[in-house]
């Protein structure tokens, strides 16, 4: 999620990052159209370029079918510490279906950083999320899919915008309480690799990270009856053999906890998938943003 913390803290699922961090655009997307509208169904421009956003350049891609406004946009949100680069091979694959953009968040890829010193909370990302949406999806319905940290600010973000958002995926999403949670799995006293892992977790979640996003403890809120399929990782922690077992279970049921967003949350195990399910599991990832996608057109 975070590359910029050390190589033995990657061992935690929430700050890590592994090789398919450095996946390029295909060439397909590196470049915009000339397409500049924005109608009911949102931007029609096909390939990468930057909006002005909030005060903010916001880096923004987008391919797929533009025109038909009964089916969702599907917004991919890339964990911490990664560009929209990483999700492309993902977005090339859902745009055979569907219309579908990922971004930048400040401090991420090509967009603006935030200002020095002032942390992000999630009021403020979800400010600018909203206001992507406005020029992406204009009246269309939205799944959000996100992975890592994309997936905690989606989950967090949906049940305050279900006149907007009709369906969820959840790719490993950073846990509900990782605060408390890793500070009950590896004590204080640790040593080694675990004291770095607990140590670089905390860290980043009051902020030391590019988008100075502060990641809150704090309970699931519902979102209703929409379809929210959640995948988690099969194996992740070899790196810490000592707390290996406690940090699996930790997250396994901070994934279970992810099901209270909704009556009709499903939770998958992506078999022989670590973290980046999107890279190592793409053929589920697709399955199940695509049957979010269905159901999602139906519920609005």
């Amino acid at each position: 999620m975070f590359r910029t913390l050390a190589k033995a803290t990657a061992a935690i699922a929430v700050v890590c990052t592994v090789a398919g961090a450095g996946l390029v655009l295909d060439e397909e997307y590196a470049k915009a159209t000339t397409d500049n509208g924005t109608s009911s169904t949102g931007a029609t421009f096909t390939g990468t370029k930057k909006l002005r956003v909030d005060g903010h350049t916001v880096n923004v891609s987008c391919s797929g079918d533009a025109d038909d406004a009964d089916q969702p946009l599907v917004m991919l949100m890339a964990g911490g510490g990664e560009g929209l680069d990483n999700m492309a091979p993902l977005q090339k694959a859902v745009s055979g279906t569907n219309r579908v953009c990922s971004y930048d968040r400040l401090g991420e890829g090509a967009s603006d950083k935030p200002a020095p010193g002032t942390p992000q909370t999630m009021d403020d990302t979800g400010r600018l999320l909203t206001k992507v949406l406005d020029r992406l999806a204009g009246d269309r319905p939205v799944v959000l899919a996100g992975h890592s940290l994309g997936g905690y600010i989606a989950a967090r973000y949906t049940p305050h915008h279900t006149d907007r958002v009709k369906g969820l995926v959840l790719l490993d999403a950073t846990i509900p309480h990782l605060t408390r949670d890793m500070n009950r799995t590896i004590p204080a006293d640790a040593t080694g690799i675990p004291a770095q892992v607990r140590a670089g977790a905390l860290a980043v979640n009051e902020g030391q990270n590019p988008e100075q996003f502060v990641i809150a403890d704090g309970r699931v809120r519902s979102a209703g009856r929409i379809p929210v399929e959640i995948l988690k990782h099969e194996s992740q922690y070899a790196e810490v053999p000592q707390y290996g077992p406690a940090l699996e279970r930790m997250w396994a049921k901070g994934q279970h906890e992810w099901r209270a967003l909704s009556t009709r949350s499903h939770l998958t195990t992506a078999k022989g998938a670590g973290h980046y399910i999107h890279t190592d599991r793409p053929d589920l990832t697709l399955k199940a943003i695509q049957k979010v996608t269905r159901r999602a057109a139906h519920h609005r």
